[in-house]
C-alpha cells in the first residue's frame, strides 16, 4: 500500500520532525509513505472572511495539484466523521481489498481546507471536535496509521 501525506507547511520543530520520523521508519514495515509539503500562503493575524477564503484557495490548489487521480483521499477536517483507531484500521483493510493501493491523507493550513479540497476527497476524516496545528496533526496521523497497520495484523501496540 502506498500511503501519501499531504500537507501545508513546513515543519519546524524539532520534536515533531523526530516524531515523524520515528513513525515513519515505524510505517516503512507495512507501506510505501511519502510525505508532501505544499507552501503555505503568509497571513495577517485580522483577515477578512473573503481574505480566509482567497488563502484556502490558493493552498488548495496547491494540494489538488499534488493528488494523483487514482488516489483515494482522504482529508482530515474537523467535519469529517470521527473514527476510532480499529475503524481507520478497517477502513484500510477495505481500501485494499477493493484494489485501492495508493492513498493520500490530507492536512490543511491553519484556515483548513477550501471546498474545491473537500469535494475532491473520498472521505473526510476528524480526529476531534478540537482544533489542532496542523503541525502537531502529522505527527498523530502517522502514528494512528501505523496503529492501523498493527491492529489490521493483530500485533500487539502499547508504544
Amino acid at each position: 500500500m502506498q500511503i501519501a501525506i499531504i500537507a501545508v507547511g513546513k515543519l519546524k520543530e524539532k520534536y515533531l520532525k523526530e516524531g515523524i520520523s520515528e513513525y515513519s521508519k515505524r510505517l516503512s514495515a507495512y507501506c510505501k509513505l511519502q510525505i508532501v509539503e505544499v507552501a503555505d500562503e503568509k497571513a495577517p493575524e485580522n483577515l477578512s472572511p473573503t481574505e480566509m477564503e482567497q488563502i484556502k484557495q490558493k493552498e488548495g490548489e496547491r494540494i489538488l495539484a499534488q493528488i494523483k487521480p487514482d488516489q483515494y483521499v482522504i482529508a482530515l477536517a474537523i467535519e469529517g466523521q470521527m473514527w476510532s483507531s480499529e475503524k481507520l484500521s478497517s477502513e484500510l483493510d477495505r481500501l485494499a481489498l477493493q484494489g485501492k493501493s495508493q492513498i493520500a491523507f490530507v492536512i490543511g493550513g491553519s484556515l483548513g481546507l477550501s471546498e474545491e479540497v473537500l469535494q475532491r476527497a473520498n472521505a473526510a476524516l476528524s480526529f476531534s471536535k478540537m482544533t489542532f496545528p496542523h503541525q502537531l496533526m502529522r505527527l498523530v496521523l502517522l502514528e494512528q496509521v501505523y496503529r492501523g497497520f498493527r491492529i489490521s495484523r493483530g500485533e500487539p501496540y502499547h508504544r
